[in-house]
């Protein structure tokens, strides 16, 4: 059964335009079905009860329709930092379709983040906004390997589908890439994995990869992260060697991180493949000038 919460707004205003060159952020969903043992949404920081079960705000059409009406200057709208826009109720709901094409009816952008290659299904309002506005499509893939993502990202589609995904948002045009993060140490961070998933992603026409290797820990994400590790790749002491390097810190870089930061930037530059956050955000809005995101609403 369908669980709804109430809301007052969800287009809101971002604090910094740094990640990716977005002006709002919009969450529809609440909570996350994807299982996957490393998301930091899960710490006690964000006050979120019973985080694997996925919430849909009340009324959420008529308050994005009415949020996007207020706004008096146009941007570039990021969904996904909080709750994949893509979950199973999606198929269902249609309530990110829906809002895209309110995004496209008072002409703004659009930035997603999803690992659900459902994403595909909107090419058509995608396609749309691209038209008046920059669209910007990042899939999150941290393995090229389906067993491992299916054991770190039980409840997300395998890293396969989502390379299709990538390729058909490709044919279709849109600009779409990969988020590469979190790489997890001592499981992900081989230069094996990260090539593999260069190769893939050049294979599917990816125009970015953008890299963070490491992860973030931080109070009871800390103790879910390690029983999971446990239950997950036991008699390999994963939880013995994070205590060993990384204690309490909340920042864990990947011991190979420079090394693979490194490869990586060689191999994208081979291929024409972005990796950098100013390139990547320089290009997908490149054709859209001032006039066209910053100006007054009239509506």
């Amino acid at each position: 059964m369908i669980e709804y919460i109430s809301a007052k707004t969800i287009v809101t205003r971002t604090k910094s335009a740094e990640w990716f060159g977005t002006d709002y952020n919009m969450n529809i969903y609440k909570g996350c079905c994807h299982g996957c043992i490393y998301c930091d949404s899960r710490s006690e920081c964000y006050h979120i009860d019973n985080f694997e079960k996925v919430r849909v705000k009340q009324d959420a059409l008529r308050i994005i329709r009415d949020d996007l009406r207020r706004k008096v200057k146009k941007g570039v709208i990021n969904t996904g930092a909080m709750s994949d826009p893509y979950n199973p109720l999606e198929e269902e709901l249609c309530l990110t379709r829906h809002a895209l094409e309110l995004i496209d009816a008072y002409e703004f952008g659009v930035s997603i983040a999803t690992k659900g290659p459902l994403i595909a299904r909107d090419v058509d309002i995608l396609s749309s906004i691209r038209e008046h506005s920059p669209v910007i499509c990042k899939i999150t893939i941290t393995t090229a390997a389906d067993g491992l993502s299916a054991k770190v990202e039980p409840g997300a589609a395998v890293s396969s589908k989502r390379f299709e995904a990538l390729a058909r948002l490709r044919d279709c045009g849109i600009f779409a890439g990969i988020l590469l993060m979190p790489v997890l140490p001592f499981i992900e961070d081989n230069e094996e994995n990260v090539r593999a998933i260069i190769e893939k992603a050049s294979e599917c026409g990816c125009r970015f990869i953008y890299p963070a290797f490491g992860m973030t820990l931080r109070q009871n994400q800390r103790d879910y992260y390690y029983e999971m590790l446990n239950r997950i790749f036991p008699g390999e002491n994963l939880v013995g060697k994070y205590r060993k390097r990384y204690g309490e810190s909340y920042e864990c870089r990947s011991p190979q991180a420079a090394r693979l930061y490194r490869m990586l930037g060689a191999e994208c530059e081979k291929r024409g493949i972005l990796y950098k956050m100013k390139d990547i955000t320089h290009a997908y809005k490149e054709n859209y000038g001032d006039n066209q995101l910053n100006f007054l609403d009239m509506i």
